[in-house]
């Protein structure tokens, strides 16, 4: 007599890959803590700097990624946009800040310390103004780099764009103001990207998915806040409540119509200025 055994659904694994940060967590938090049905897919999360996984975007080392959107321009070919998972400022951005109180106008004789020449908030201020020296100095060291006064400004994403005056440090310009004064849109600074190569069935569903999670965790934000704390790196709960709530909201979940404009006119702003070398081809997965 022969049992015939029932067979075991496949289960397809999805290399997702994002940065240690509490708004990330956020987001990731449905997926992370097996709290949603994934119909046969498993989502294996992996943790880096972002200026990282704008290097391994390069080479396609995952399915699903974070990255800087002037990153992304670079990387077109291989990914493609999800509708959601954005971080997007609105009228908000990365902040230049100084030791001493500065004027604007002393920006271009400045040495800047910056996150990484990927980044977004690079482009963004290489768009406002080309001449500047920089270095390049991983994020969180750059508010202590610029106290020791080795360099004249710094650059500021994450958390420290929301408590740099606590530690004596100067606004000079906060670029998602600029940005906006200059387009009346919100200033893109990271998008999650999806491998073409997966098909576009499968691109749909795993972006369903990522949906989900991000919608999930607004749905239970105490518990997804609480979760996010863990990568929060010694933010009290209200500062990390803040820094969650600028860069998770309603353009996290779907772009809207603003946020995929201000995509398009911020890599094509880099192109017009020679500061990305060909034209960026721009499409979600919808």
């Amino acid at each position: 007599m022969t049992v015939k055994l029932e067979e075991t659904p496949e289960v397809r694994t999805i290399t997702v890959a994002h940065s240690p940060d509490s708004d990330d967590a956020f987001m990731f938090y449905g997926l992370a803590t097996n709290k949603l049905e994934t119909e046969g897919l498993k989502f294996e999360h992996t943790l880096k700097d972002i200026q990282t996984l704008n290097e391994d975007a390069k080479n396609g080392v995952f399915d699903v990624t974070a990255i800087s959107f002037h990153a992304y321009a670079y990387v077109a070919d291989k990914y493609a946009l999800l509708p959601h998972g954005a971080s997007i400022g609105d009228k908000y951005g990365p902040i230049v800040v100084t030791k001493e109180p500065r004027e604007l106008s002393e920006l271009p004789s400045m040495k800047i310390a910056v996150p990484g020449e990927m980044t977004s908030a690079y482009l963004a201020l290489r768009l406002y103004n080309r001449d500047f020296e920089h270095v390049v100095v991983p994020f969180d060291e750059i508010i202590d780099y610029v106290k020791a006064g080795k360099a004249d400004a710094g650059l500021l994403i994450h958390e420290g764009q929301l408590f740099y005056n606590q530690l004596g440090l100067h606004k000079v310009l906060d670029l998602g103001e600029w940005w906006f004064e200059k387009t009346g849109l919100p200033l893109p600074m990271g998008g999650n990207v999806i491998r073409r190569d997966l098909g576009k069935d499968m691109m749909k569903q795993v972006s369903k998915h990522l949906h989900r999670s991000i919608e999930y965790s607004m749905e239970n934000r105490e518990d997804a806040l609480a979760y996010a704390m863990q990568f929060a790196r010694d933010m009290e709960p209200a500062l990390a409540d803040r820094f969650v709530a600028m860069w998770v909201n309603d353009l996290t979940l779907d772009y809207g119509d603003r946020g995929r404009e201000g995509v398009k006119r911020f890599l094509a702003e880099g192109h017009k200025a020679g500061l990305i070398p060909h034209k960026v081809k721009i499409d979600f997965v919808d």
